[in-house]
């Protein structure tokens, strides 16, 4: 994960980047304050663990996660804007899925993910199915939403 965090860190060296998690629960952002320096890109994050904090803080609307469900794209979009907007960052992830032990009542298993991105000039969010134990979707998740950053930014 270093190395991931490391090369996150270079590649938006200029940019600030900010974080909205739910499943990882702040894992994303404990990677990369591991790094020395990364404040200089690192500006923070929001761990939205339940619906009233992504509708009460990052602004995702209460219609949406009643429809689409919290694991879904349409909110994964919906926090890494509300994030982005909230701290005023150049490039934002989020992150929202079910790391177990159980599924959701919108017919979500334990390991999707849904990972979501937006600068200023895309918003959007890639599907995962990951396996393992909670704690390996969790890391699995970290991971994805990292490359995901490089893969935009690379």
């Amino acid at each position: 994960m270093t190395n991931l965090s490391c090369n996150v860190l270079q590649i938006l060296a200029g940019k600030t980047l900010a974080t909205a998690e739910s499943c990882t629960g702040g894992g994303i952002g404990a990677a990369l304050t591991a790094i020395p320096g990364s404040s200089s890109v690192y500006i923070g994050g929001v761990i939205s663990y339940t619906n009233e904090v992504k509708n009460g803080l990052l602004g995702v609307d209460k219609s949406l996660l009643e429809t689409c469900g919290a694991v879904s794209p349409e909110v994964a979009k919906a926090m890494a804007t509300g994030v982005r907007n909230l701290l005023k960052s150049d490039v934002a992830v989020s992150v929202t899925g079910l790391a177990g032990p159980g599924g959701d009542n919108f017919g979500n298993p334990v390991g999707k993910v849904f990972v979501g991105y937006a600068d200023a000039e895309k918003c959007y969010a890639k599907d995962y199915q990951f396996a393992g134990s909670r704690e390996d979707i969790r890391n699995q998740t970290i991971q994805a939403a990292l490359r995901l950053i490089i893969q935009e930014n690379g």
